[in-house]
């Protein structure tokens, strides 16, 4: 029997393990970003930043539906995400660009999630899913 203290003993908890996930504490390299669903919802998530991690590996690890069909080497589209940030958009490699030239949906700040790495500096970034 799980005991829960005040506030959360008036809480109804359905699925345990999902409370769990949405109680972790920041950690030292740990940031929040916000990620926009393809059905428009918008999700915070906390990401560590001393993982060496990529902006699809962690809505991966999330469930978001992002594919990653290449592993996260530029060479496919299935992790294209729009960015919040015109700061992001100057970093772009030439191999992403051509990926991008390629993709479906492109918008002046498409970016592969799969190239965005998690640093501090993304901390509150907002990140929208492309469409499929």
């Amino acid at each position: 029997m799980i005991k829960l203290y005040p506030p959360l003993a008036n809480v109804e908890i359905v699925d345990i393990a999902s409370w769990l996930i949405g109680a972790k504490q920041f950690q030292k390299h740990d940031i929040k970003i916000h990620i926009i669903d393809r059905n428009k919802k918008k999700h915070s998530i906390v990401v560590p930043t001393d993982m060496n991690m990529n902006l699809m590996e962690a809505c991966k690890s999330y469930e978001f539906p992002i594919e990653g069909i290449c592993g996260g080497m530029a060479m496919c589209a299935s992790c294209q995400v729009y960015v919040s940030s015109d700061g992001l958009l100057e970093d772009i490699s030439e191999d992403e660009k051509a990926m991008l030239s390629e993709a479906f949906h492109v918008k002046s700040n498409s970016r592969l999630g799969c190239q965005i790495q998690l640093s501090p500096d993304l901390n509150g970034f907002t990140f929208e899913l492309a469409p499929e």
